[in-house]
């Protein structure tokens, strides 16, 4: 028990200088796309084991990459010399360019509202974030979207310029809080993000020159300024932006349980309601159908008909 408390007293969640319902110290934010730096106290770990931890295990919490990385699993493709874990964490990260952070539902409010920042520095920043669905759909728009986009950054950080500008990707198929809130629903898109995510600029792929380094003249010349932002009652600072946190609230909850669910099984389900679908709508066709005794006396009468007429002939 002491040792428990011991160790619930080394937590950073529960420690003095910090209550729930605080805003988070903008110490503990960490840089996009670099590590948390380890000063090898006990504040880190007793972060995780705060905030990580769970009290019991639902059948929703695992996935089919949970399973490989399962010990059974990963025992026997360890014995065929295959370390599962690092392959499936290289290709989550080999997809896109590791430099540009990927912006989550988790964290993309400490990378864009709650970024540290002095007044100077808060009224230049600006974020480019490409929203991508190559991962999902890696069709020829989004894989060239990607491309220019990856080049732009590639010249940026060659050239040494745009500093005040920071680079960031939307996994589409990954993040749907933010897709919500930001009313997207497709891709890929090219947004201009200002003053802490309340002034926004979207751009579909086939309303913006991106080739050749087009992408980087166009934030070098700040012509994004010369175009109106979104705004709208649902949008940022809008009356009615309630709206979109409600949805994208909802959304990202029905999400995180229907991803879980396997291929088969959504099969499956979705056959078993088309069934009862079409079940219900010709559930009158029976009724519609001649009786069998109604086709009788109408062969009957046509067949005394046909004498009747051919002796009146003759």
């Amino acid at each position: 028990v002491l040792a428990c408390a011991a160790a619930s007293a080394s937590a950073q969640y529960f420690s003095e200088g910090w209550k729930p319902g605080q805003p988070v110290p903008t110490g503990y934010i960490n840089s996009p796309g670099r590590p948390a730096a380890n000063d090898g106290g006990d504040n880190g770990a007793g972060v995780e084991a705060g905030v990580g931890g769970k009290d019991h295990v639902s059948l929703f919490d695992f996935d089919f990459n949970t399973i490989l990385q399962s010990a059974p699993v990963a025992a026997l493709f360890a014995k065929a010399g295959i370390n599962i874990t690092e392959r499936i964490e290289a290709a989550a990260n080999s997809f896109w360019d590791e430099r540009i952070p990927l912006i989550t539902d988790d964290n993309w409010r400490d990378l864009i509202i709650n970024e540290p920042l002095d007044e100077q520095e808060e009224a230049k920043r600006v974020w480019a974030i490409v929203v991508s669905p190559a991962r999902a759909r890696p069709d020829a728009i989004a894989k060239f979207v990607d491309e220019e986009f990856d080049l732009a950054y590639n010249n940026t950080v060659n050239a040494g310029d745009l500093e005040h500008v920071r680079w960031g990707r939307i996994d589409y198929m990954d993040v749907t809080y933010l897709t919500t809130k930001w009313n997207i629903w497709n891709g890929p898109f090219i947004i201009i993000c200002k003053d802490r995510g309340q002034t926004l600029y979207f751009y579909r792929a086939n309303q913006l020159r991106i080739r050749d380094g087009a992408l980087r003249d166009f934030l070098l010349q700040e012509v994004y300024e010369n175009h109106l932002p979104w705004k709208s009652e649902f949008g940022p600072g809008g009356s009615r932006e309630w709206v979109m946190d409600f949805l994208a609230e909802a959304f990202s909850k029905v999400y995180s349980v229907v991803y879980r669910i396997p291929r088969w099984v959504g099969f499956m389900i979705t056959g078993a309601l088309g069934s009862l679908i079409m079940n219900f709508l010709h559930r009158n066709d029976a009724k519609k159908k001649p009786q069998p005794q109604a086709r009788e006396r109408l062969s009957a009468a046509a067949t005394q008909e046909v004498p009747a007429a051919t002796g009146e002939k003759s």
